[in-house]
């Protein structure tokens, strides 16, 4: 990601970082998703990672799931990692007493997902929820989560897919000609990524998602709340006006239903093994790729 883009990114998720989980109970819902998915997955990992932790919700997940595996926790937002510091579990003090010079199990490292400070072949497990789809695209970052990865290793993800926010999108249509949606990477493109970036066996999921809202500042409000209303790519410089603001009141209305506004998050998920690492005599390998799709909705 350009040097401009990332510093924006940053700024925005250093801004939200204090007040982040009060917004933030989309990307706990998932992480407790992708928390059920562990559950029916034969690994013992000694090492993990959380690739874009954020305000760290997922350590304790992780911690209580794998008791006994080094966590590193990786966030761009330095801001987020002081919060996540606050989520690390305290050892009690038999631990201390019984291990006193011994390394701590967790740690948390400001860095980007594109070039992560890690050995190679170091992770036995990598997470990542909700944070690829920040990125201008996700080959780099993929090809850089296999190569901290050990064969036979585990990388699963949660992003967000090109229905996220339909509805204010649309509301935004023809008002005044910017960007104020981010655009997001398809599923199949997804598992492309996977494929390409030397992955055995991915497989891509998708669910629907719909939080509700009694008014467009609720939901533009939740969007601030976690960073997420900075706009990459061709956004708009200053403020609207009145009447504009008045227009995208009206055009969102036209999606109230039962009395509530929804606003629609299409999540992907994804997970890959990572097989054999030796290089391919030929460069050809048949991966199966399993697609599926699911729809839910959260008030």
């Amino acid at each position: 990601m350009k040097s401009a883009r990332r510093q924006t990114l940053r700024a925005a998720f250093d801004r939200a970082a204090p007040n982040y989980d009060d917004s933030a109970f989309l990307q706990q819902e998932v992480a407790r998703r992708m928390d059920e998915r562990l559950a029916v997955m034969k690994l013992d990992p000694a090492r993990i990672l959380d690739a874009g932790c954020g305000t760290g919700f997922a350590l304790p997940l992780l911690n209580r799931r794998y008791p006994k595996a080094g966590l590193i926790g990786l966030d761009l937002a330095h801001a987020m990692l002081t919060e996540a510091r606050r989520r690390l579990p305290k050892p009690s003090l038999f631990d201390r007493l019984r291990a006193p010079f011994a390394a701590p199990p967790m740690a948390l490292i400001g860095a980007d997902i594109e070039a992560i400070p890690l050995a190679a072949d170091s992770m036995d497990l990598i997470w990542s929820n909700l944070a690829l789809q920040w990125l201008d695209g996700p080959e780099a970052a993929l090809r850089e989560l296999r190569r901290v990865s050990a064969s036979g290793g585990l990388v699963l993800f949660s992003t967000f897919g090109p229905d996220t926010l339909k509805e204010l999108r649309a509301a935004f249509h023809g008002l005044d000609g910017y960007r104020h949606v981010n655009r997001f990477v398809d599923m199949h493109d997804l598992g492309d990524a996977l494929i390409h970036a030397g992955f055995a066996n991915p497989v891509m999921e998708m669910e629907c998602l719909t939080l509700t809202y009694a008014d467009l500042k609720g939901v533009l409000r939740d969007l601030k709340g976690i960073g997420a209303d900075t706009v990459l790519d061709g956004r708009r410089h200053g403020l609207m006006g009145r009447r504009e603001w008045q227009q995208l009141v009206v055009n969102y209305e036209a999606f109230r239903h039962e009395g509530r506004l929804p606003a629609t998050y299409e999540v992907i998920y994804g997970h890959a093994w990572v097989g054999d690492k030796t290089p391919w005599d030929d460069g050809r390998k048949v991966i199966q790729l399993k697609i599926e799709q699911r729809q839910a909705g959260l008030r």
